[in-house]
C-alpha cells in the first residue's frame, strides 16, 4: 500500500509539472504569438512585404515650355537612372566583385571601391549613377551583356526611366525659364512658379519576389502609370527675346556695365510680357556654373576657405531676376508719372509756364537743388519742361501737388504694391515712411520724389505704369505665361488681360503720350531712341544710386530709357536699365540706355508688323536700292544708274560691265555712287575705310567723299547739330572696294538726364 501510495503521489507531481510545463510553453508561446500578432503585427506585415515586393518609383514627365509662337524651349527629355540591387550580390566572392566594380567604374566613372562597397549592403536599391543618357545607357546594357556572357552575371544592375530638363537655348531667358533641382522640382523662374502645374504625378512597378528573391511570373507584376506635368504657353516671343538680349548684351560691354541690365517690353493693351531680358544671367542647363567668367576669375584667385561663399553670392545674384527682384531709384523717367498727376488734378493749362534759373530752393530754409544743367531752361511750358528734364519746373509741379495728392498719384499707378507678375522673388517698392509727415513725405523728400530721386521701385513697376500711360490710362496686371495645357494639349487654364484700374483718364494719358512722342524727336532729351518711320514716345533717367549692394556709400549711377510705340496707336512699351556703366565711358540714361532702346524697337516694330510712315523730311533721307547693271554695255549702264538717281564711275578699258560695287539690291544712299567695273585688273583697287567715330554729319560726309565711300546715316539725330557719330558697321582700317556702303550711327550728345 505504500508503494502504492508513493507511485501514486509521484504521478500526481509529474502530471502537475507536465501540465505546469505545458501552460508555461504553450502561454509563452500564446504571448509570442499575442505579441507578434497585435503589438508588432503592423511592423512585421510592413518587412513582409519589403522582403516580397520590389517596389520601383517611374518619375512622371514634367512639362515642357513653349514661346509665344510654339516654339520650345524647356523640355525633358529620357535619361536613365543606373541602380545597383546589393542583396543579389550575398553569395558573391570578392573577386568575382572586383571584376563587376573594375569594369563599371570604367564607365560611370566612379570610385571602384565605392562601388564594391556599395555591393555590400542590405537593400534591393541603391543609386550608382542618375540620369544617365542614352550613350551611357547603352554602355551599361553591353557591359551586363559581358558579365553574363563571361561571368554568368546577371539581375544586379537596373535601368530606370526617367528625365532631364533641356533648355533648347541655352542661356536664353534665363531669368524667366529659371531652372530645376536633382529632383525635377522648380526652383527659380516660371520653373518655380508653376511647379505643381509642371510637375507630373509619379508612378509605381510593384514585382513580387519568392524566397530566393527571384521575381514571380508577370501576373504578380503591378504597374501604377505615371502621369506627365502640363506645359505652359509663354507670352515671352523667342524672336523678340533675341533681339533684346543681343542688344543689352551689347550695351552692358560697350559702356563697361558692372552689375548687370536688363530690358522688359509689354504689351500695354493686355500686359503679356513679350520679352524680358535679364543679362549678366545663368545657362539654365548649367546653373551653377558662373556665367560672368570675369567673376569666375576673381572667385578663383580667393583663398580656399572664401571660395565657397564667394561662389553662393555670385550664383545667388546671376539667379535673381533683376527686372522684378531689383529696386532702383527711377530718375528722371518717373517724370511721365508727376506730369499725369498735375494735370490729372487740373492744376495747370498748355500755356501754364515754369522758370529755370539753373537752381532751385524749393521751400524758405531749405538748401539750393541744381538742375541739370548749370546755365538754366529758362521759362518752359510742362512740355518743354518734360522734353528739357528739367527738375526745378518738376519741383514746382511737386509743390503744386502737395504730398497727399502726389503719393495718391504713386499709389494709382501702382508703385505701392507688387504687380503681381507670375514670376517669383518681386520685390515691394521702398518709399518713405516719416512718422507724423503728410503721406511718410517731408517737404524735402517732395521735391526730390517729384523728379524721381530718393526712393526706390522695381523695373516692372516702372514699366507697367508707362503701359498704363500708353493704353489710355488703364492699369494692366502684367503676365508672362498665356496658358497652361495637358499632355493631350487641351487649354486647361488661359491668362485673360486684366485691368487693374482707371487710374488717369484717357485725355491726360493722350496729353503725356503726346509730350513723351515730342521728347523722343530728333533735338529732344529722348532723341536717341528715336526710329525713323515710327511715331516713338520716350523718356531717359540717369539716377544716382545712394548705397551699393553691400549698403556701402557710392556715387555710381543707374542708366534707363522708358519709351513707347507706336504713340499714334501704342503697341509695346519698352524699359531698357543699366546698373553701373563705366562713368570713365558715360553713364547719361539718354547716351546709354537710348540707343539700346532705338536698336531694339528697329528691329521688332517692322517683326511685330508696324507700318513704318516716314515724314516729308524722312523720306528725303530714306536709302535707295541698287539696281542690275551687269552684262550691260557702258552707256547703257550709266543711263540706269542715273534713271535710278545714282551717280555711275566707270573704271577699266573694256566696253561692257562685268562687276559692280555697291552689289545689287543692297541699300545706298541717295544720290551715291556706283562702281561699274569693266576689266578684272580695275577690280584690284582697294581704298581703306576711314574712322568716322566721334565726328559731325558734316565730317562723316567730307571724310566718305574723300575716300571714295558711300554713307548710310543711322540714328537719332542725324539732322542736329549736336549729334555725332557713335558707331559704324565697318572697322576702321579696312579696305574694301570703292565706293562701299558704311553704315554709320548717330547720337545726339545732349546731356540730358
Amino acid at each position: 500500500m505504500a508503494k502504492k501510495g508513493a507511485a501514486a503521489t509521484l504521478w500526481r507531481r509529474s502530471t502537475i509539472t507536465m501540465v505546469i510545463i505545458i501552460l508555461l510553453g504553450f502561454g509563452t508561446i500564446i504571448a509570442r504569438l499575442l505579441y507578434l500578432q497585435v503589438y508588432q503585427s503592423e511592423d512585421l506585415q510592413k518587412r513582409a512585404v519589403e522582403q516580397q515586393l520590389h517596389d520601383t518609383t517611374v518619375s512622371g514627365k514634367r512639362g515642357s515650355i513653349y514661346d509665344s509662337n510654339g516654339n520650345i524651349l524647356a523640355q525633358s527629355i529620357t535619361v536613365w537612372d543606373i541602380v545597383l540591387a546589393p542583396a543579389n550580390f550575398k553569395n558573391w566572392t570578392d573577386e568575382r566583385r572586383e571584376v563587376f566594380a573594375e569594369g563599371l567604374s570604367k564607365i560611370l566613372d566612379l570610385d571602384k571601391d565605392d562601388i564594391i562597397k556599395k555591393t555590400k549592403e542590405n537593400s534591393y536599391y541603391v543609386m550608382l549613377k542618375r540620369k544617365a543618357d542614352a550613350e551611357l545607357k547603352d554602355k551599361v546594357l553591353e557591359f551586363c551583356d559581358d558579365m553574363y556572357d563571361k561571368h554568368k552575371i546577371s539581375g544586379v544592375i537596373d535601368l530606370i526611366e526617367n528625365y532631364k530638363r533641356y533648355y533648347t537655348h541655352d542661356n536664353f531667358a534665363g531669368a524667366v525659364l529659371g531652372f530645376v533641382g536633382s529632383d525635377s522640382q522648380g526652383l527659380s523662374g516660371v520653373e518655380y512658379e508653376y511647379d505643381e502645374e509642371l510637375n507630373g504625378n509619379s508612378g509605381r512597378i510593384v514585382i513580387a519576389q519568392d524566397a530566393q528573391n527571384n521575381p514571380l511570373p508577370y501576373q504578380y507584376e503591378q504597374k501604377v502609370e505615371a502621369s506627365d506635368g502640363n506645359s505652359l504657353v509663354l507670352t515671352i516671343d523667342e524672336n523678340i527675346q533675341s533681339i533684346m538680349e543681343k542688344y543689352v548684351r551689347q550695351t552692358i560691354k560697350e559702356y563697361n556695365v558692372s552689375n548687370r541690365g536688363c530690358a522688359i517690353m509689354m504689351n500695354v493693351k493686355t500686359g503679356a510680357i513679350l520679352g524680358f531680358a535679364c543679362e549678366g544671367s545663368f545657362d539654365p542647363n548649367n546653373p551653377f556654373e558662373i556665367a560672368d567668367e570675369k567673376k569666375k576669375k576673381e572667385i578663383d584667385k580667393l583663398p580656399e576657405d572664401e571660395q565657397d561663399a564667394a561662389t553662393a553670392k555670385a550664383q545667388n545674384a546671376q539667379w535673381r531676376n533683376k527686372g522684378v527682384s531689383d529696386t532702383y531709384i527711377p530718375g528722371s523717367v518717373f517724370k511721365m508719372v508727376t506730369a499725369s498727376a498735375v494735370l490729372s488734378e487740373g492744376l495747370i493749362k498748355d500755356d501754364t509756364t515754369f522758370t529755370c534759373s539753373g537752381s532751385y530752393v524749393p521751400y524758405e530754409g531749405a538748401e539750393s537743388i541744381d538742375c541739370w544743367t548749370s546755365s538754366g531752361h529758362g521759362t518752359q511750358t510742362i512740355e518743354q519742361a518734360l522734353c528739357n528734364s528739367c527738375n526745378p519746373a518738376f519741383m514746382q509741379m511737386g509743390f503744386m501737388l502737395g504730398r497727399e495728392k502726389f503719393y495718391e498719384y504713386y499709389v494709382a499707378l501702382g508703385f505701392s504694391e507688387k504687380t503681381g507678375i507670375d514670376l517669383p522673388g518681386e520685390s515691394e517698392s521702398i518709399f518713405y515712411d516719416k512718422e507724423g509727415e503728410p503721406a511718410g513725405m517731408s517737404l524735402m523728400d517732395l521735391a526730390v520724389s517729384s523728379f524721381g530721386q530718393n526712393f526706390k521701385i522695381t523695373p516692372i513697376q516702372m514699366i507697367t505704369a508707362c503701359s498704363a500711360i500708353a493704353n489710355g490710362g488703364k492699369l494692366m496686371q502684367p503676365y508672362v505665361v498665356s496658358q497652361v495645357v495637358d499632355s493631350e494639349g487641351n487649354v486647361v487654364k488661359a491668362t485673360e488681360p486684366t485691368v487693374k484700374r482707371q487710374a488717369i483718364s484717357e485725355d491726360v494719358a493722350d496729353k503725356v503720350l503726346s509730350m513723351l512722342e515730342k521728347n523722343a524727336k530728333p533735338g529732344g532729351g529722348a532723341a536717341n531712341g528715336y526710329v525713323a518711320g515710327y511715331r516713338i514716345g520716350g523718356k531717359t533717367g540717369t539716377s544716382q544710386k545712394i548705397v551699393d549692394e553691400d549698403g556701402n556709400p557710392t556715387k555710381d549711377y543707374i542708366a534707363s530709357f522708358c519709351g513707347i510705340a507706336p504713340c499714334d496707336d501704342p503697341e509695346v512699351a519698352l524699359l531698357c536699365y543699366f546698373d553701373t556703366p563705366d562713368p570713365e565711358i558715360n553713364y547719361y540714361g539718354s547716351a546709354v540706355a537710348g540707343p539700346c532702346f532705338r536698336n531694339i524697337m528697329r528691329e521688332v516694330l517692322p517683326y511685330l508688323g508696324i507700318e513704318k510712315i516716314y515724314s516729308e523730311e524722312e523720306a528725303e533721307q530714306l536709302d535707295t536700292t541698287v539696281g542690275v547693271y551687269d552684262n550691260m554695255g557702258i552707256d547703257e549702264a550709266k543711263q540706269k544708274v542715273e534713271n535710278d538717281g545714282l551717280r555711275a564711275e566707270v573704271v577699266g578699258d573694256g566696253n561692257t560691265v562685268i562687276a559692280q560695287n555697291p552689289a545689287a539690291y543692297s541699300s545706298i544712299p541717295k544720290e551715291g555712287t556706283v562702281v561699274l567695273y569693266t576689266d578684272e585688273e580695275s577690280r584690284k583697287q582697294k581704298v581703306t575705310v576711314p574712322d568716322f567715330r566721334n565726328c559731325s554729319l558734316s565730317d562723316v560726309n567730307y571724310l566718305a567723299s574723300t575716300n571714295d565711300l558711300n554713307v548710310c546715316l543711322s540714328g537719332s539725330a542725324v539732322n542736329n547739330g549736336d549729334a555725332y557719330a557713335k558707331s559704324q558697321d565697318i572697322e576702321p582700317g579696312t579696305e574694301v572696294e570703292p565706293y562701299t556702303v558704311v553704315t554709320v550711327e548717330f547720337n545726339e550728345d545732349n546731356g540730358i538726364e
